[in-house]
């Protein structure tokens, strides 16, 4: 059973929701302990206080925060559940907005959380769900999560609702720090019929069982041919693809490769490398072995004569 990270409340208007909050996701990348390279022995990772020139226990830390060099005020945990915000134990929906919206300020997630409805709080937390769901809005809202009040987004997600918060806006830095140059560039009918149809040719349902993480897959290959004493096998690196001069030529074998594969397989979108690779096996596919230029043959001698036509 998931363990609840956060217990609360939604607040809108006069309406109480009692909740808890459990992570959507979870971290799947390989982790790696240092080890002494003399003995490869495991590297303990101890507090030491310079001061008393000693390890000291963890529990023996407490919070600080540096006023001013040198200086440090204790914070407690205690002094973190009694910060004066309602934030603290309620998730304060501010307001309503469509759910495709433009802000670029919200789209910057930080983390996603699940949100669990205390039995008392059922009838309420899918009558809000079923507003959002209808009317295609998103609750913009804040709550305090790990000593921090966070800006959050409240949405419709399956026989539930999902939490994902947000960075402030003034956590996002500007474009204006990007050189992204002044040129305007005019395009060609031609090239925006193409492109257009580039990416039509690549649109499709987004499925993510089709998608893996194949850098981790790759990676457990070698660690386990470590483990068996095995010698690893290096990766063939891809080719460099060179620089796009003729950009029409680009779109349009790109356009066709596109195609291709996705005459293949429809099941999901396809990249241009995964429709190159296909294209590549169809013509390999269709090279005549001498047996199939054999039966060729005898089927083109089985065949009546085509008369010609008179002049």
């Amino acid at each position: 059973m998931a363990r609840a990270m956060w217990k609360g409340a939604i607040q809108f208007g006069l309406v109480t929701i009692p909740v808890k909050l459990y992570l959507a996701t979870e971290s799947k990348g390989i982790s790696f302990n240092m080890l002494h390279k003399e003995d490869l022995s495991r590297i303990q990772m101890k507090v030491w206080c310079p001061v008393e020139d000693d390890q000291i226990s963890r529990s023996d830390t407490v919070k600080g925060f540096e006023y001013s060099p040198g200086e440090y005020v204790v914070i407690t945990d205690e002094d973190l559940e009694n910060v004066p915000l309602k934030t603290v134990r309620s998730i304060e929906i501010e307001q309503f907005t469509k759910a495709k919206r433009d802000d670029a300020a919200v789209r910057f997630v930080k983390s996603a959380y699940y949100l669990e409805p205390d039995k008392i709080g059922r009838k309420a937390f899918h009558l809000l769900k079923t507003v959002l769901e209808a009317d295609g809005l998103t609750a913009i809202c804040k709550v305090v999560i790990k000593d921090r009040e966070a800006l959050a987004a409240l949405d419709p997600f399956g026989e539930t609702m999902l939490m994902t918060t947000l960075h402030w806006p003034d956590e996002i830095r500007s474009v204006s720090e990007l050189d992204l140059g002044d040129e305007e560039y005019q395009f060609k009918p031609a090239e925006l019929a193409m492109a257009a149809q580039l990416v039509s040719a690549m649109t499709g349902e987004f499925d993510p069982s089709q998608y893996k993480d194949e850098y981790r897959q790759a990676l457990e290959s070698i660690i386990e041919a470590k483990v068996e004493g095995k010698e690893t096998v290096a990766i063939e690196a891809p080719e460099e693809t060179s620089n796009l001069i003729d950009l029409m030529a680009a779109l349009e074998a790109s356009v066709n490769a596109a195609k291709t594969a996705r005459e293949a397989s429809s099941s999901r979108p396809v990249s241009v490398a995964d429709a190159k690779a296909a294209k590549a096996r169809s013509k390999t596919a269709t090279v005549a072995t001498p047996a199939t230029a054999a039966a060729t043959e005898d089927d083109e001698a089985a065949k009546p004569a085509r008369k010609r036509k008179s002049a």
